[in-house]
């Protein structure tokens, strides 16, 4: 079994999107570990609110039939797979992790490197995976968390945990 960690992402009807992704990958994974749910500013677009959180689990799928699953939940979600900064996302998820995998497979980049360009990448997954180690870098993510996440936010990454509940389970308030 493979430790699996994604990053969900969702600008369009935030809540509904993570609701029906979070259950279809319930349904396959089972057991999730689950992020807080953060508020973050566009890349490209400062006036577009995202919502993101990270989520892990073990799968005994092979990588590429794990990517192909994450494609089609994209898809289920009416995903546009436009290049235009600032496009509306249904839900976007990226594969951050699998086990101690790194390179490229088929286009597949592992670990990814929003990892450590990202403060709404890397901060909820310290939540889910912060003892784990990159496979690269030979840091723990908490460690990483440290040395990057205060540069993050001098660079106007801001994030902001958001009230987020699923199937009764509080996964985080505002501040």
């Amino acid at each position: 079994m493979a430790w699996v960690t994604l990053s969900v992402g969702s600008n369009t009807r935030p809540c509904e999107n993570f609701c029906s992704c979070l259950d279809m990958l319930l349904l396959q994974f089972r057991d999730l570990a689950l992020s807080s749910v953060y508020e973050s500013r566009g890349d490209h677009h400062q006036s577009i609110y995202y919502l993101n959180m990270a989520v892990g689990f073990e799968t005994g799928l092979p990588l590429a039939d794990l990517a192909l699953l994450l494609k089609k939940i994209e898809d289920k979600h009416h995903r546009a797979r436009t290049p235009e900064p600032g496009a509306e996302v249904t839900i976007d998820l990226d594969l951050l992790t699998y086990d101690d995998k790194a390179g490229t497979f088929n286009g597949v980049v592992l670990p990814h490197p929003d990892i450590i360009t990202k403060a709404y990448v890397l901060k909820p997954l310290l939540q889910i995976a912060g003892k784990r180690q990159h496979p690269v870098l030979k840091k723990t993510y908490s460690e990483l968390g440290k040395d990057l996440l205060a540069r993050f936010e001098q660079a106007g990454q801001q994030l902001r945990p958001v009230a987020f509940e699923w199937h009764g389970r509080v996964l985080s308030k505002p501040e």
